[in-house]
């Protein structure tokens, strides 16, 4: 994310969607991440650019948010 700016609203929603547990996947995903050795910040920002990939998704293809598809992806991360 070359972008300081989009980089740092993105982690905000990160960071939301963590303390909110909505959806609950994010937070899951974050403390598996950790588990396997990432740093917390590593972990999201891992988790970032799948949040970047589906926003791409819905922006491209003028679909809503799928967040069936969302975690799926979140669950692939290693």
């Amino acid at each position: 994310m070359a972008n300081q700016n989009l980089k740092r609203i993105i982690l905000e929603v990160v960071n939301n969607q963590i303390r909110d547990n909505n959806p609950p996947i994010t937070k899951v995903t974050l403390e598996r991440l950790k588990k396997s050795g990432y740093t917390e910040q590593q972990a999201k920002e891992k988790i970032a650019a799948i949040l970047i990939e589906e926003i791409y998704e819905v922006l491209k293809n003028g679909e809503a948010y799928n967040e069936e598809r969302y975690a799926k992806k979140l669950s692939t991360l290693k």
